[in-house]
């Protein structure tokens, strides 16, 4: 049997039935980067692709036993953290990524549904950002998810300013906050990465029509693949951006919401 088997990334999600974020999203992306992917459940959820309708999150000891049964029979090279779903939950995970300080970690804060649906309490958020940002390789917040975070590191805290919130971020442990501009008023999507010096590098992107589910679910996950294939986080950040870029679209609408990214893009493409 061969070793030379593929980079492995754990990745910690909810369940998506519909495919389009969370787990199952993760290990399609995790999947056709090159990587295999390994998922730690924190929640189940109803809904389609027009919103969540409900969801459950796991007991904290099975989040963990899922996860301590996989890391003690195979080495990771990077983590993906998703949705968390409770409190609990965030310690948990907390605890079991600080126990492999040398693995890097991309966290993507799902705190809502594209549809706006909450995902996350108030002791949810504060678990977040107590335990798991100062862990945190990259942060992958768009700007509403960021200065949700500001205001709860600093309450009080309004400014609108997309470098100062990263700022606060940084200053609370985590490496590097890639803030996506989705939500942004502007022709295009503007990506920045940001260290403790500033600006690493900054992508512009062409807005593509349509309201796509699991963008931000693509993009981390892909970044994940990057790092655990050894990349730096600057080339692994574009490379991740070009990859979801090309996903979504490829996208298509399955049903009657939104648009799931094509993660199989390029299995699909004639010649």
């Amino acid at each position: 049997m061969t070793q030379n088997h593929p980079p492995v990334v754990l990745t910690f999600a909810a369940s998506d039935p519909t495919g389009g974020a969370g787990a199952q999203a993760d290990i399609l992306t995790l999947t056709s980067m090159g990587c295999l992917a390994l998922s730690v459940l924190t929640a189940i959820t109803a809904q389609d692709t027009v919103g969540v309708e409900n969801y459950w999150p796991l007991d904290a000891d099975w989040i963990a036993d899922q996860a301590r049964c996989l890391l003690e029979d195979i080495p990771v090279a990077a983590f993906k953290v998703g949705m968390v779903g409770s409190m609990a939950a965030a310690a948990a995970i907390a605890s079991i990524v600080a126990d492999y300080p040398d693995v890097p970690l991309v966290f993507d804060p799902v705190l809502a549904s594209g549809r706006g649906d909450d995902l996350s309490d108030e002791d949810t958020l504060s678990a977040i950002v107590d335990l798991l940002i100062p862990q945190t390789t990259v942060l992958t917040p768009n700007t509403l998810e960021l200065r949700n975070l500001v205001r709860e590191f600093s309450p009080g805290d309004e400014d609108d300013d997309l470098a100062k919130c990263a700022g606060v971020l940084l200053g609370s442990g985590c490496e590097y906050v890639l803030v996506t501009g989705t939500h942004e008023p502007v022709p295009q999507v503007i990506n920045t990465l940001y260290d403790q010096s500033g600006m690493v590098r900054q992508d512009a992107w062409n807005r593509l029509p349509g309201s796509y589910h699991g963008s931000g679910c693509t993009l981390a996950a892909a970044i994940a693949a990057t790092l655990a294939r050894k990349m730096s986080v600057a080339e692994g950040v574009y490379e991740a951006q070009v990859f979801t870029y090309e996903s979504l679209r490829a996208g298509f609408r399955p049903g009657m919401g939104q648009y799931l990214p094509n993660r199989l893009y390029w299995a699909n493409r004639e010649g």
